[in-house]
């Protein structure tokens, strides 16, 4: 049994949908990031980035015996693919074309992204800069990924968990000022992956908790933002 610790977000949602295509069973464990769960010294144990998702899998196979705990998305990807031997291709080179892709999400699109929707939708106070210079970042990045889609089904031929991570980060486009049409590649590419039930059933994952951001208080969103006091 594997413990994830979630919110659902398009990182948590990575996780998710690995851990139903793999087949693995875990339990959701809620970490409200609008109420602060993510500061608790049990989660910081966990995850000492203080940021999910991170898991815990009670059936790893370690040296002690004990649970293996694991903290950043993309590293649980890579840790769940090699304990399955799934989504991850042998073939050095095709490996190593997975370990790109997945690095391009973790240091681009998930970075790139998450202040476009930081600044287009969530900022209480729109700042122009902010909301050109992210949009046009994010444009850039699927202009990257709809190259990359020109020639192949997939980001790195086969399926892997490089699509896992990057599909998450997609499926929010209007909030990244992004129009999908002028990306017929990545529309394709999006629309193969909805398609997948498993697919399906992760981004379903923890749904009875979204919304939760809308009953936050102003201590909230400071804390979640990392503010002392929202600006007048």
């Amino acid at each position: 049994m594997i413990d994830l610790y979630f919110w659902p977000t398009p990182n948590g949602h990575k996780i998710t949908i690995a851990l139903e295509e793999m087949g693995l069973e875990y339990r959701l464990k809620p970490i409200n990031i609008g109420k602060g769960d993510q500061f608790k010294p049990s989660f910081l144990a966990i995850s000492p980035n203080n940021r999910m998702p991170a898991i815990i899998d009670h059936d790893a196979d370690t040296n002690d015996g004990k649970p293996q705990a694991l903290f950043e998305s993309g590293a649980i990807l890579l840790y769940l693919a090699e304990k399955t031997g799934k989504f991850m291709p042998t073939s050095p080179s095709q490996r190593l074309e997975v370990l790109e892709w997945l690095m391009w999400q973790m240091g681009g699109v998930g970075p790139m992204l998450g202040q476009a929707h930081h600044f287009i939708k969530f900022a209480k106070h729109k700042l122009p800069y902010a909301i050109q210079r992210y949009s046009n970042e994010a444009n850039r990045l699927y202009g990257v990924l709809n190259r990359r889609l020109a020639d192949r089904q997939f980001v790195a031929d086969e399926y892997s968990i490089a699509d896992m991570a990057i599909y998450p980060w997609t499926r929010t486009y209007t909030d990244q000022n992004v129009r999908l049409e002028d990306y017929p590649n990545v529309a394709r590419w999006r629309k193969d992956m909805g398609g997948r039930g498993a697919v399906q059933r992760g981004v379903m994952a923890g749904k009875v908790l979204r919304g939760e951001l809308a009953k936050m208080g102003e201590e909230d969103w400071a804390q979640l933002f990392g503010v002392e006091k929202l600006a007048e």
